[in-house]
């Protein structure tokens, strides 16, 4: 894999995890969803406006095409396990942007990805 490819492939990771943190960050401001039939509209609306739900739902757009001409370029089964460089990604991002916990065990466990990761890249 040469580094244009690569580097569409990170780009297209990368956007994805920041979608998926700009998500939790909507989510977080509209609080725990619970769909009834008297309030799925409403519940809708809220969502739909919230800068972060929007800004999530563009980068996963850009992701996706960006995730398709890396694709084009290198095999799935080398495309698809780097797919877990987000879990990394999100994991700091959440723990630095959002607050959440980094526990010894998650550290451990991003250690084992990388190792995997970098094993895959070698491949």
């Amino acid at each position: 894999m040469n580094i244009g490819t690569f580097g569409f492939i990170l780009v297209g990771i990368f956007l994805n995890a920041i979608a998926q943190l700009l998500l939790k960050k909507g989510t977080n401001a509209v609080g725990a969803i619970h769909l009834t039939a008297e309030n799925w509209f409403s519940i809708g609306v809220q969502l739909a406006t919230q800068l972060p739900i929007i800004g999530g739902l563009t980068c996963y757009v850009i992701s996706v095409v960006v995730w398709i001409i890396g694709l084009s370029r290198v095999d799935v089964t080398i495309a698809y396990p780097l797919l877990s460089i987000g879990y990394i990604v999100n994991a700091i991002g959440a723990w630095y942007f959002l607050g959440e916990m980094m526990s010894l065990q998650r550290m451990l466990a991003i250690g084992v990805i990388i190792i995997g990761v970098a094993l895959l890249v070698k491949s």
